[in-house]
């Protein structure tokens, strides 16, 4: 599993910047972000290299920031690979929450960090299929 930072973030001018500037000044490195926004507020999920840290330095500078557990999957960067990926969870009836992607260097995989509602029900069904679960290490990594 992999530990994500959760940002609520009034949508205003800025405060992405602000908080963009609080993590590299920390020599944090963010590896891949997603942003779900309204008209008045968003949240901002991140995968980044120290997620510990991340967290308690956000939160020092008065970011309203939590830990989530994540699962990255490793899926063939192909037509139908990350369908391919899913469709055991679907079958075990495990929902999926949201996910977001990123690409690789020198791969031709795609790596989908997956929040579900059963996380030990899912990593259970990936294994029985065999779909690649990557460690935290290797994320953080990258």
């Amino acid at each position: 599993m992999v530990k994500q930072i959760s940002v609520f973030l009034e949508n205003k001018c800025g405060r992405i910047t602000r908080l963009s500037r609080v993590l590299g000044e920390a020599g944090i490195n963010v590896r891949a972000l997603s942003i779900a926004d309204t008209s008045d507020f968003g949240i901002l999920r991140l995968i980044v290299d120290h997620p510990d840290k991340a967290c308690r330095v956000l939160r020092e500078k008065g970011f309203m920031a939590s830990v989530t557990e994540v699962i990255a999957l490793e899926v063939p960067d192909t037509p139908g690979g990350l369908a391919e990926a899913l469709s055991p969870l679907e079958e075990a009836g495990i929902n999926i929450e949201y996910l977001y992607a990123f690409v690789q260097k020198r791969t031709d995989d795609a790596l989908i960090l997956v929040r579900v509602d059963n996380i030990e029900g899912a990593l259970a069904v990936l294994k029985k299929y065999d779909i690649p679960v990557i460690d935290s290490e290797r994320i953080y990594a990258l």
